[in-house]
């Protein structure tokens, strides 16, 4: 069921080669803005398979002898506790676990920048934090007129009055917590800067998607303009490169936008302006590493349909907005899908009518479909994915138990008369834990256990929004979950 659509291997050389003919282009000195996530990106990793999430950093450790990381952070995003949605944590914590997974991948990071700086307490607070562990800082400001006013901003008014970051490498790879941070803002100061002190730089932008060599309504350019939804972005013809090489590409809106001014800023700092459109910035290979792109095609629409799902339950949990449903709407009409591309979703619906009950439904490789039910012991998640692992261990079926209820009724007790829950029921982590401590006297136990690595790449719904601690664990087995927009219960505090 599963197939390959990218040659992961391929990508690894060929990106990181295309990144060393660029820094020699400029004369061995490149500033590279990073955009998304560097190694945790399973967008990528869903709607390409056989991309790793991790692939991006591990092309960069291909370079680790010519590269150093700068870690950009809005001032603003400090002030305002931003979240990132994914993970859960502050952009402030995020910088400081960059630079923790930058290290621990043998890369040098030594600076973060502060950008949009205007006083605000938290950020110089979070500053002198930094500095404390080492780290150095330096604070960019805010220029009127950015980024349309390329006189001022190419001034001693404007990237003039930022502090130089002090680099000693040829690829400097610039990036952030999140989107909106400054990268390419700092980047270009940073050229002003080399600029003045007679040092050759240059700039490139590395972004997997949209996937420029790929049409315009591709799945797998579809789902970016899915992931971000919640950001008005859409893909677009670079009309730029149309004019200048008469060859269709594709981008997206905020890159042509502001290509013009891009382009105006380069002439005032270097006198011309390497590029003649907004692809010729970028640096990516991904499109040339697809090898199967019926399944490309087929894992992007699977995606699209997650997102809509995804969409469905934050507007329903009041964190999301209808335009974002209705832009999901229009991207699945033009990529050709509906929920019943999903068999999972039928399956977990049909049960939960059936029941009464939450349910949920697991789609693995082989094509079967192993559902779950709620029951006094269990959860439906936790159910399915223990029937899952059943299935894949070939450990017996319906009244085969791997866990005994005695080893359960336990943990049952400390959850509700310790720990002062009003559910008995077990998650989904819990009932990974009571499998492994059945394991040891349990053979069934052991052999399902050793099934996990099986589950990565799989599809499940859920007919109601599952728990927090659910979502999580599913997440972090790969699998690829959507639920239905309804919560189990009608109070009005969930958690």
């Amino acid at each position: 069921m599963f197939k390959i659509g990218f040659d992961n291997q391929k990508y690894l050389l060929t990106q990181s080669q295309h990144i060393r003919d660029r820094i020699g282009q400029f004369g061995g000195k490149l500033y590279l803005e990073f955009g998304g996530k560097l190694f945790d990106d399973h967008h990528a990793s869903r709607v390409l398979p056989g991309f790793e999430p991790d692939s991006k950093i591990r092309m960069l450790e291909q370079l680790r002898d010519k590269a150093e990381v700068v870690i950009v952070i809005n001032a603003g995003d400090i002030e305002k506790n931003k979240v990132r949605g994914d993970l859960g944590i502050t952009y402030d914590s995020e910088v400081l676990r960059l630079v923790d997974v930058f290290r621990g991948r043998g890369l040098k990071v030594d600076s973060v920048v502060v950008t949009q700086y205007a006083g605000q307490p938290a950020a110089g607070a979070f500053q002198a934090r930094l500095e404390e562990l080492g780290l150095r800082v330096y604070r960019h400001y805010v220029i009127d007129g950015y980024p349309h006013n390329s006189a001022r901003i190419v001034s001693d008014e404007g990237f003039g009055k930022n502090e130089y970051i002090q680099t000693t490498q040829p690829l400097v790879v610039v990036t952030a917590p999140g989107p909106g941070s400054g990268k390419m803002a700092t980047c270009l100061s940073q050229l002003y800067h080399e600029h003045k002190r007679g040092i050759v730089a240059g700039y490139a932008k590395f972004e997997t998607f949209p996937i420029w060599n790929l049409p315009l309504k591709h799945p797998v350019n579809l789902a970016y303009e899915a992931a971000t939804a919640d950001l008005d972005d859409v893909n677009m013809i670079d009309p730029f490169h149309l004019q200048a090489y008469g060859q269709t590409t594709v981008n997206y809106n905020r890159d042509v936008e502001v290509f013009p001014v891009l382009a105006a800023i380069f002439e005032k700092i270097t006198g011309s302006c390497p590029y003649k459109s907004p692809t010729d910035m970028g640096v990516n290979m991904a499109g040339n590493c697809i090898v199967d792109d019926q399944a490309c095609q087929d894992a992007a629409r699977q995606e699209i349909i997650r997102r809509y799902y995804d969409a469905l339950c934050e507007r329903r949990q009041g964190r999301g907005k209808d335009s974002a449903v209705y832009k999901l709407e229009l991207l699945m009409q033009q990529a050709g899908v509906t929920p019943e591309i999903r068999p999972v979703v039928a399956r977990a619906n049909e049960l939960a009518q059936r029941t009464g009950e939450p349910a949920m439904a697991i789609q693995l490789e082989d094509g079967a479909i192993i559902d779950g039910k709620t029951s006094e012991l269990m959860g439906c998640s936790a159910a399915a994915l223990l029937n899952a692992l059943k299935h894949l261990a070939q450990a017996g079926g319906h009244g085969v138990h791997l866990i005994a209820q005695s080893a359960i009724e336990p943990i049952q007790t400390v959850k509700v008369q310790y720990l002062g829950s009003n559910n008995p029921r077990l998650h989904s982590d819990e009932v990974l834990i009571a499998l492994a401590s059945s394991a040891n006297l349990e053979p069934k136990a052991a052999r399902a256990l050793t099934q996990l690595a099986a589950l990565k790449g799989c599809q499940a719904h859920c007919s109601v929004i599952l728990s927090p601690a659910d979502e999580q664990t599913y997440r972090k087995l790969g699998i690829q979950l959507t639920c239905e927009p309804q919560y189990q219960t009608n109070k009005l505090y969930h958690r």
